[in-house]
């Protein structure tokens, strides 16, 4: 069942890399008191993941200014988040989600349909979480199109 609004932000810890290159282990308790977006994308170097990755990074400073921090995350590797933070300038820290469990837990991991083909896999969500660690907006099966501006507009609280 997807998370509401109100619901607890499911825990986790995760390796991942931030935009300097540093290599750390991320939790949901490193962000109590504080806002945070988390958001599950696919694919590092893929064209939509590539994009909604630029879009958050160009709206860092608004996202930094409301109070809140970034945090994306998909499969891939520490050595693949390294080189699609360099290669793309992204600001932030990418964790890496091995075995799907963090998406699966955020409702972020399941069937999907691309091209009228049926498989598994990361679906492009986000979720706004506030400073008790609690669902503040879900969006599920984002298109990225607009969809960073909209995430800001919600962390203003419009």
């Amino acid at each position: 069942m997807p998370l509401s609004n109100g619901d607890s932000a499911p825990d986790f810890s995760l390796p991942g890399i931030d935009g300097t290159g540093k290599e750390s282990t991320y939790s949901l308790k490193d962000y109590k008191g504080k806002k945070l977006i988390l958001y599950f994308y696919p694919r590092d170097n893929t064209p939509g993941c590539t994009r909604e990755a630029i879009d958050f990074s160009a709206s860092l400073a608004k996202i930094k200014k409301a109070g809140a921090s970034v945090l994306g995350v998909s499969p891939n590797s520490i050595t693949a988040h390294a080189k699609f933070i360099d290669s793309q300038k992204i600001k932030f820290p990418l964790l890496v989600d091995a075995d799907k469990s963090m998406a699966g837990s955020y409702e972020a991991y399941g069937e999907k349909k691309m091209y009228g083909k049926t498989s598994m896999g990361i679906i492009r969500s986000t979720f706004l979480i506030d400073e008790k660690g609690r669902i503040e907006r879900a969006w599920y099966k984002v298109k990225v199109a607009g969809h960073v501006e909209e995430v800001v507009e919600a962390l203003k609280g419009r």
